[in-house]
């Protein structure tokens, strides 16, 4: 017996020496591969290998009729010719249908292949929700939304739809999911964007979202490091500063990002705030000639000794794009390129191309960065470690590979039944449907007790009359399939800021109300502003009806924070979303709104739970005190 097991271990160890060894030779032999690619590499093809270009509209000069960028012109293949560049960017209008979409990439790869280069990492920005490029494809719910149905599940499904139809595009990254936290309700550009207020929450879909690109073969990012869900500013716009310490980091900001390292994300986007508790190194504004603080996406402390170090980041850092006015108000060129390459950015997202002048800016800036690199101001080896990052990255998703760019009309035909399809649209659907949160019903408003002859009165505020459609949709839905009470009737209106008594004398004649508000920033939270107009016209509404004995419901569509606005109203539904759709559709959009809408009229449920903290509102200003828990649904004392 001591024999025989003595042979099994000694066949189990030969077995585990074997692989052991097998995986040592295949990581050597990798390296070396890596290794010759980079010894072989000018210095500026080094440097070209870490830009990232994008072009979204195009136009000679300043007199110039400007137009959308959607088919590989002469300007770009002589661009993208001249240098070997490691990524593209696509913006929307770069994806105008499956086709076209597909051979700007593949023509991109193509010309990138012939001139010598190594295939490219093509990057697009399809998080779902609010921010999606491939406009065709399938739009989703976005994060918040997926969150509010409380199955992770759901996010992953989500995304893997997201990369499958990228895939089937020829685009192979996406710069998704946000893990930032959105700790900050006054938040402008990160909001629903979001997956919660809270750490461990965002972590879990993050880290949903993560495996279902995964599962697709699209490189994953977790954006923005380390943290932009605490500022009141949007870094497009302004420098937003958070006072935040390390430790507090630690405690929730830091979460979601050490689980989607852990989770094995690929890229780690940076994001342009000052953090001057963490980062104490400082810079004269080019603008103000003022102190401020290096913000993270140039801080070596934030990148090397934290991600790195500490929390043991191995991928490839970007930053986000250097055209942004935190970067470009405040930083010469000079200072961007040395402070974020030595710092240890290792993927440079440069200014995006609107017209001539931006083409030969960036020509310009890779001109500089091989000066500095040739001066010794940027760091060789930062460089190499860059390359070798981008080139280990390419090698495991088969980009090292010798790919036929070559298109065909079975890849068109693919995409074109396979993106944007009825059964991703019914599986988003379902799940806008688990999101729709609903927090107050009173008087027995909601869903509606719809009875012939009876007239129902949508009213969409000022914010949301771009969304308007989704009343039409609702409209045309229901009657043309005899969903509702015979005669029935459903009529949607606008509230403009000039109509308010054309709406109130309408709602006081209709049997039911709902009305629709959107919250975008916090300026929709002041009448005074123009993006508050129908707070007033909204109030007076609710006064009325209510003065008839009839019931008001109130529906948010985008920042869920304004629904303690309208604490009057008699129901409460919040969905988190909802994508421009002024008429009937004619493409993709976002459910969230329909599932909502349908919801009132009893035809879906309201499954979802509130995924962040709802503040009580006074005037204008949003504050400390909790109105609605996180976590909180009328399901919850229904149940």
């Amino acid at each position: 017996m001591y024999k025989k097991n003595q042979k099994k271990i000694i066949v189990i160890a030969a077995i585990v020496i074997a692989l052991f060894s097998g995986l040592f030779l295949f990581n050597t032999r990798d390296e070396r591969r890596i290794n010759r690619l980079i010894n072989k590499m000018p210095l500026r093809d080094k440097l070209a290998q870490m830009m990232v270009p994008s072009f979204r509209y195009y136009k000679e000069n300043e007199e110039a009729e400007e137009y959308p960028v959607s088919e590989l012109t002469d300007y770009i293949k002589e661009y993208l010719s001249e240098d070997h560049y490691g990524s593209f960017t696509l913006y929307t209008e770069n994806c105008s249908d499956p086709k076209k979409t597909l051979e700007f990439v593949y023509g991109i790869q193509q010309l990138n292949k012939e001139s010598g280069g190594i295939p490219m990492i093509i990057g697009i920005d399809q998080e779902g929700g609010s921010i999606v490029r491939v406009n065709f494809g399938t739009i989703g719910v976005g994060n918040m939304a997926l969150a509010a149905t409380g199955n992770p599940d759901n996010a992953r499904t989500m995304a893997s739809i997201y990369g499958k139809e990228l895939a089937l595009l020829g685009i192979n990254a996406d710069y998704a999911p946000v893990m930032d936290i959105n700790n900050n309700p006054s938040n402008p550009i990160i909001g629903v964007r979001s997956f919660s207020d809270d750490p461990q929450i965002t972590a879990q879909f993050g880290k949903a979202f993560i495996e279902g690109l995964h599962q697709q073969g699209i490189i994953s990012t977790a954006k923005h490091f380390p943290g932009h869900g605490n500022t009141d500013t949007d870094s497009h716009t302004g420098f937003p500063l958070i006072s935040s310490t390390y430790e507090q980091l630690k405690d929730n900001e830091l979460i979601p990002f050490k689980t989607a390292i852990d989770e094995g994300v690929d890229i780690i986007m940076t994001a342009h705030i000052q953090y001057p508790n963490i980062e104490k190194g400082t810079y004269t504004s080019t603008s103000t000639h003022e102190q401020i603080y290096l913000p993270a996406t140039m801080s070596k402390v934030i990148l090397t000794d934290i991600l790195r170090g500490d929390l043991g980041f191995d991928g490839v850092i970007a930053s986000d794009a250097l055209d942004m006015d935190a970067i470009a108000d405040n930083f010469a060129m000079k200072d961007v390129l040395k402070m974020t390459i030595n710092s240890g950015v290792n993927m440079l997202l440069l200014p995006i191309v609107y017209e001539a002048k931006d083409l030969e800016n960036n020509r310009a800036i890779l001109d500089l960065a091989v000066k500095l690199a040739e001066e010794g101001e940027i760091d060789s080896e930062k460089i190499n470690d860059s390359v070798r990052r981008i080139l280990k990255l390419k090698l495991k998703y088969g980009l090292l590979d010798n790919i036929d760019f070559e298109l065909n009309d079975v890849m068109i035909k693919e995409a074109e039944t396979g993106i944007g399809n009825k059964e991703s649209q019914d599986i988003a659907r379902k799940i806008a449907e688990e999101s729709v949160t609903l927090l107050k019903n009173e008087n027995n408003a909601y869903p509606l007790n719809l009875k012939e002859n009876e007239k129902t009165l949508i009213i969409f505020a000022d914010t949301c009359i771009s969304r308007i459609g989704y009343g039409e949709l609702i409209k045309k839905e229901l009657t043309d399939n005899k969903l509702i009470p015979e005669g029935s009737v459903i009529e949607i209106m606008p509230s403009n800021g000039s109509n308010n008594e054309e709406c109130i004398e309408a709602a006081k004649e209709a049997d039911h109300v709902i009305l629709v508000y959107r919250m975008y920033s916090v300026s929709c939270l002041d009448p005074e502003t123009d993006d508050g107009w129908s707070l007033e016209c909204f109030d007076k509404i609710i006064d009325a009806v209510h003065e008839q004995n009839k019931t008001v419901i109130l529906m948010t569509c985008q920042l869920p924070y304004d629904i303690a606005r309208f604490t009057a109203a008699d129901a409460l539904l919040v969905t988190y979303n909802a994508s421009i759709l002024r008429t009937l559709p004619e493409s993709s959009y976002a459910p969230n709104l329909e599932a909502a809408l349908y919801s009132c009229f009893g035809l879906a449920e309201a499954g979802g739970h509130l995924p962040v903290n709802i503040p009580y509102v006074e005037g204008t200003r949003i504050t400390d005190k909790i109105l609605y828990q996180r976590g909180f649904s009328l399901l919850n004392i229904q149940e």
